[in-house]
């Protein structure tokens, strides 16, 4: 059903994607439509892109949007792997206006943990699941018994003398040339400090390095279990799409 669906958008460092979603069953309905991120990416070049993806669908409903940055009550608290100028913006509001559409945004990694709980490997889940993106950076997001808490930022922890992520992303692996199984060991000594904090009851992990899981498997040894998550690409544009439609229903409800 036409009401059932709902165009989710994941702003990433390279690229912009977009699909039409099926909220219910957490299926794309189209194709993914891609554009380049724009260089530098600041808020008017990206509002006209996210407009180019949303044309390109001929999209007049509600847009989900994963934006890599804190956001709260829609505007952009941090900017680590974006534009600074995008600090103090309303981009709820900025792509409202950019597209023509009720536009609802939210934390990159809290949307892809949104849609893993909701239709991946977190799904039916209790206790604490935490979900990390390992990429350029290393995002996250946290659930009890399925609530999230927004932007928790744990990619952002102190760790090594340095911030977690310059010591263990994916970023870090391809820039110091780390083979799998010594980049595996960084990646285990992070997981290790968050089980010490957060005792967590599962850790899902999202991104590009997830692919490649069986590379490190063997070297996690934490107390929980560890999966890689299964919507891989499409779980920003889900779980955006499904942000939007919770964010419809408080609306209505209010």
């Amino acid at each position: 059903m036409i009401e059932d669906q709902i165009l989710g958008i994941d702003v990433g460092a390279s690229g912009i994607k977009g699909a039409i979603v099926n909220i219910k069953t957490g299926e794309l309905v189209t194709e993914r439509f891609r554009v380049p991120t724009p260089f530098p990416a600041k808020p008017k070049a990206v509002a006209k892109s996210i407009s180019e993806v949303v044309n390109h669908f001929d999209w007049k409903g509600l847009i989900g949007v994963g934006f890599p940055a804190v956001i709260q009550n829609g505007v952009a608290k941090t900017a680590a792997n974006i534009d600074k100028k995008w600090i103090g913006t309303n981009v709820e509001k900025l792509l409202s206006e950019a597209t023509g559409c009720p536009v609802y945004v939210r934390n990159d990694a809290d949307v892809a943990g949104i849609a893993e709980l909701q239709f991946g490997a977190g799904k039916g889940k209790k206790g604490t699941v935490i979900l990390i993106t390992i990429g350029s950076g290393l995002g996250s997001a946290v659930f009890t018994d399925g609530v999230l808490l927004p932007n928790s930022e744990l990619g952002h922890l102190k760790f090594k003398g340095m911030i977690a992520e310059h010591y263990a992303a994916d970023s870090i692996r391809k820039k110091l040339e780390l083979s799998w199984n010594d980049w595996g060991k960084r990646f285990n000594e992070y997981l290790q400090h968050l089980e010490l904090l957060l005792s967590p009851d599962l850790i899902l992990l999202g991104g590009g390095s997830s692919k490649k899981f069986s590379k490190y498997e063997d070297l996690l040894k934490v107390n929980c279990p560890v999966l890689p998550a299964k919507l891989l690409n499409h779980a920003g544009i889900i779980g955006a799409a499904c942000l939007a439609s919770l964010n419809k229903k408080k609306t209505l409800t209010s």
